[in-house]
């Protein structure tokens, strides 16, 4: 079977010792800050809310987002030889692309949460009643598999040219068509618009523009200041998160690739795959009473 080399960071060959060092930490923190939202969304009471139900599930798809490319990167930092089989660097890519979809998705579904709350207040129980938000999350999972499905059998399909050195250091979709023989014209315009365009990013995003512009032009028009700063701070977490999220995988996908050299397109991956997912817990917990008081309530009977 046909073997991949993904080079990673195997430029800096001085540093691959410290580099370990620092992504295993990193992912032991994303890993047990997640649990801990997780944890505390699930036990306490005063956050048994639609908000908190899909913050919840944020952190459980960000634990599963990042699992996907930190212990193979790991790994190959550990052994220095970044062998990766055909069908593993397939399973690699379909999954990251269906936990990024998903993530894109529940972005949007967050802020039509906050959209319900902020400017339909009086039927935000009727509407995000359990049942619903249940079928958010779900259709947040299940919508992205068909089309990732066919776009990774789409570029597996290619037939691969004499290098098969990856010059990244997990299975993405441009390092990948680099490597293809013959035109992938075809292949980059189909995951430009069934995918990334489509899917992933435009139709999530644009739902999220409108959910503010409607939550900005009612919080104008609240009379009290407290309430105004009270509704503002309800939503800027999230709203930071998508700025972050948003703004590195639009740059990576959608940047005209000739202008984007490779050394940068691996600084850019690592901000979303791995410094943005680590950043999220920090950004919901330290902006939000809510968490922080349920944290505390859980460390009291931890550490009576």
């Amino acid at each position: 079977m046909m073997n991949f080399v993904l080079l990673g960071f195997s430029d800096i060959l001085n540093l691959q010792q410290i580099l370990f060092g620092i992504f295993l930490l990193i992912y032991l923190t994303i890993l047990v800050c997640n649990s801990i939202i997780i944890l505390i969304t699930k036990i306490d009471p005063a956050l048994h809310t639609p908000m908190y139900f899909f913050l919840g599930h944020f952190s459980f798809l960000e634990i599963c987002y990042v699992t996907v490319i930190l212990p193979r990167m790991l790994m190959d930092l550990w052994t220095q030889k970044g062998h990766i089989s055909f069908l593993a660097c397939a399973i690699q890519m379909s999954f990251f692309l269906m936990l990024g979809g998903t993530e894109c998705l529940l972005l949007a579904v967050m802020a039509y949460d906050r959209y319900v709350a902020i400017c339909n207040p009086l039927h935000y129980a009727l509407v995000m009643n359990h049942k619903v938000c249940s079928q958010l999350v779900a259709a947040s999972w299940i919508s992205t598999v068909p089309p990732v499905i066919g776009q990774t059998w789409m570029i597996f399909s290619l037939p691969f040219c004499a290098s098969h050195t990856i010059n990244h250091f997990f299975c993405d979709v441009p390092p990948i068509l680099k490597l293809a023989c013959g035109d992938t014209f075809v292949n980059e315009i189909s995951f430009f618009v069934a995918a990334v365009a489509v899917v992933f990013i435009m139709a999530p995003f644009l739902l999220i523009v409108v959910s503010y512009g409607k939550i900005i032009c009612n919080i104008l028009k609240l009379s009290s200041a407290r309430g105004r700063s009270k509704a503002f701070s309800t939503c800027s977490s999230h709203l930071t998160v998508v700025v972050l999220f948003y703004g590195t995988a639009t740059i990576t996908y959608l940047h005209p690739k000739p202008s984007q050299s490779e050394g940068t397109g691996k600084l850019i991956s690592l901000f979303y795959t791995v410094f943005i997912p680590t950043l999220n817990p920090i950004i919901y917990t330290l902006r939000n009473k809510d968490i922080m008081m349920a944290l505390r309530k859980l460390l009291t009977k931890l550490l009576p």
